[in-house]
This record gives structure tokens, sequence and C-alpha cells, in this order.
């Protein structure tokens, strides 16, 4: 357990100091990530992906339209529903925070060998699978 610890942080360390510089913590990095990955994603889907309450994604959702990272655009079909994007602005600061992480991860896959990264990403997902949600 304590490698896990250990390896989140030096996972984070370098995005953590770049985020502080803005007054901001791993959950704005979170919503950038996976708006990123997911361009038009809606709200109640980050939060399904994200694991956390309207409530706890509000701040964090104000702080980076504020600060013009991210837009949102209404749906056609229902204009109830709120579609997330970057801004070219939320682009690149998503990039400058995961850059780092990617390379990393590429570093320790290329000194360990893809057998073992294989293996990692195996316990990883068994992992993840166990989240426990509200019912």
């Amino acid at each position: 357990m304590e490698l896990l610890f250990y390896g989140y942080r030096a996972f984070t360390a370098q995005a953590d100091a770049l985020l502080a510089e803005r007054q901001w913590n791993r959950v704005h990095h979170r919503v950038l990530y996976f708006v990123a990955r997911n361009p038009g994603i809606a709200v109640n889907q980050l939060l399904g992906k994200l694991g956390v309450s309207k409530q706890a994604l509000h701040g964090p959702m104000k702080a980076l339209q504020s600060a013009e990272l991210i837009e949102t655009r209404s749906e056609d079909s229902d204009k109830r529903v709120k579609n997330l994007y970057l801004t070219v602005a939320g682009c690149e600061l998503e990039n400058e925070l995961t850059s780092p992480q990617r390379d990393l991860l590429k570093e320790i896959e290329t000194e360990l060998g893809s057998e073992t990264i294989e293996a990692w990403r195996a316990m990883m997902l068994a992992l993840s699978n166990k989240i426990i949600t509200k019912a």
C-alpha cells in the first residue's frame, strides 16, 4: 500500500505544482483530462467518470470556465443537457499537466519492459473494477 501511495505522489507531483500556482487541485486536472479525452461529454457523464457529486464538481467547473479553459454548449436535442469542451487554452493546460505523467509512464515502461507493464495494467484494471458505488 505504501508503494501505491509513493508511486501516486511521484506521478502527480509535477501536475500538483502547476495546479498550486493557480490555487487549484487534482479535481481541476481530472476534469480537464476527461473532457480532453471525451469532447462533448455531458456534465452528468463527467460526474459518473469522476465519481463525485454535483456539489463537489461545481467549484472546479466554475473556476475552469472563469479561466476560459472549458466551455459548455447545450445539446441540440435537449437544451437542458450541457456538453463540455476544452478551449484552446484548456487543451494547452491539460497537455502541460498530463504530458509529464505520460512521459514518466513511458520512461518506466522502457526501464521495466512490456511484460511487467502488462501485469501492472492488469492489476490496475482489477483494482479499478473494485470501485464501490453508492446504491
